[in-house]
């Protein structure tokens, strides 16, 4: 797992942090293991500006979950279970159903009799099983949330998903961590929406300034940057994960 970032073209080992206010400055120190994996076995965030022990610390960290903290297993697992290739799943699979199910506009019932194109069968409990034992903390994520932790840093999950995070929380316990409070389901609301994004602040009450979204995806994150020209005040960081 390496930090990286994109202001130009994105290179290996930058961590990119949008800040717009030159006069809040806002210090990030990591070290990255010198590993095959590249990765991150600590990470400390200071906010200079922060002073106050008695205040409430910020930033904010809002973590993408799936390729971000935890191994996505829809990529691998998910199409070894069904005996095709990810690019047959891909073609045979509904095009809208697993969104659907993520915004919450769906139960897992629904989802099952229109998860293909075609409406064949397949066993719901098996394929949840199978992801359920795909799920695994990235390498280097948990030190990362339990160095942030231990720096009393408050950090929520911002993720497109299902109700199915339920899976996630009951093997890995990542709420020792982090709060799923931003999960797409329970908002009916997907990143990049817009709304999403004001969703958080609203609920968190603070202002744009002292939140930093942490995501892996870079085609996302493009859409993301695109977001923050029109609203300057939010911050990214892109967490890749490189395996050689």
């Amino acid at each position: 797992m390496v930090l990286m970032g994109g202001v130009g073209v994105p290179s290996i080992s930058i961590c990119c942090l949008f800040q717009t206010r030159p006069t809040r400055h806002l210090c990030l120190k990591f070290r990255l293991k010198p590993s095959l994996s590249h990765s991150i076995t600590s990470m400390a965030l200071t906010n200079n500006n922060n002073t106050n022990t008695n205040e409430r610390k910020l930033p904010i960290l809002l973590f993408d979950i799936m390729d971000t903290l935890v191994r996505d297993p829809f990529y691998q697992d998910v199409p070894a279970f069904f005996g095709m290739s990810l690019k047959e799943l891909i073609d045979c699979k509904h095009p809208t159903a697993w969104i659907e199910f993520e915004k919450g506009l769906i139960d897992e019932m629904e989802l099952a009799r229109k998860f293909f194109k075609d409406g064949r069968d397949f066993d719901l409990e098996g394929l949840k099983s199978c992801m359920r034992s795909g799920y695994s903390y990235i390498e280097g994520s948990e030190q990362l949330l339990l160095s942030l932790k231990q720096n009393n840093y408050e950090m929520h999950a911002f993720t497109n998903y299902p109700i199915w995070y339920q899976l996630i929380e009951d093997k890995l316990k990542l709420s020792k961590y982090l709060s799923w409070t931003f999960c797409s389901w329970a908002f009916g609301k997907r990143k990049p929406d817009t709304e999403f994004y004001k969703e958080v602040v609203r609920h968190l009450k603070v202002d744009p300034t002292n939140c930093i979204f942490v995501d892996d995806r870079f085609l996302l994150s493009l859409y993301t940057r695109s977001f923050i020209r029109m609203k300057p005040q939010y911050h990214i960081i892109y967490l890749f994960h490189i395996h050689i």
